[in-house]
């Protein structure tokens, strides 16, 4: 069982659509997914298709403020071994709620530790959705996780923003959570007319090497319309460009994955 945050703290970079993909690819391959909505927006949540505006308490806030145990608040979702803990915009009071708490920033790891060493529901993965923000929720999910998934938009400025969340996870990994390490990182909006967009696909292969998957997500006007209908690309039209570039990406994920199992 592994707990991957999917990250970047600029927004409009593909993020929840990434989340939203992959977890569908697992699960159509028979793996247990949970995802874990983590971003006030609730993008993930309406993105697999349940509502982000009723049931306030029976969402990650509920957790997060303690009034409810992760096994009240999961949701199955229309699609099969695919369950959602959904997100709402309570939680964006979340951080001035703790303010006096000196251990907030353990409250999500202690929660699912609990929750799985009770549980006989088993998920192969957790995919954790963050905000587009460097805040205490995204502080939150990094200390949970086993490693992290980093969207790259092939745009101007991504590789900018990529160098300041570089420093924050080295700044967790030193002060809380020494395992933490980068997945990989998925270029996304990848525009073939657009010359910057292959430069900065060149520059960040230059800089990250391996770590950067070899599948890149172009842009795609199915990818961007499959969310207002409640289901993941890959339900929604799995034959067009980027459904066929999610499917790719999920390949290598999972060869990644079988590559680390053997290693260990």
């Amino acid at each position: 069982m592994k707990i991957i945050s999917i990250i970047n703290q600029k927004g409009g970079v593909g993020k929840t659509t990434t989340v939203i993909n992959l977890a569908s690819a697992l699960s159509q391959q028979g793996k247990k997914i949970l995802v874990i909505d983590l971003d006030p927006q609730g993008n993930a949540t309406t993105g697999l298709g349940l509502s982000n505006v009723e049931q306030s308490e029976q969402t990650i806030y509920g957790i997060l403020n303690g009034t409810m145990s992760i096994s009240d608040v999961i949701k199955k979702t229309k699609f099969q071994n695919l369950d959602l803990i959904t997100s709402n915009v309570d939680l964006s009071g979340l951080e001035v709620e703790t303010a006096g708490d000196n251990d907030r920033a353990f409250i999500l790891k202690g929660k699912l530790t609990a929750y799985l060493n009770n549980s006989r529901a088993l998920y192969d993965y957790i995919l954790i959705d963050c905000p587009p923000s460097l805040s205490l929720l995204t502080v939150m999910a990094l200390v949970s996780s086993n490693s992290l998934l980093v969207p790259l938009q092939t745009e101007f400025f991504a590789l900018e923003g990529l160098t300041q969340l570089m420093k924050t996870i080295e700044r967790i990994k030193v002060n809380l959570n020494p395992e933490l390490e980068i997945q990989g990182i998925l270029l996304t909006m990848y525009d073939r007319r657009n010359k910057l967009s292959s430069q900065v696909e060149q520059e960040a292969r230059d800089y990250f090497k391996d770590k950067v998957y070899k599948t890149i997500i172009p842009r795609n006007v199915r990818l961007s319309e499959a969310p207002s209908h409640g289901m993941p690309v890959l339900v929604y039209d799995k034959n067009c460009p980027g459904s066929k570039s999610y499917y790719n990406f999920t390949d290598e994920f999972i060869n990644q994955e079988n590559k680390v199992g053997s290693a260990a």
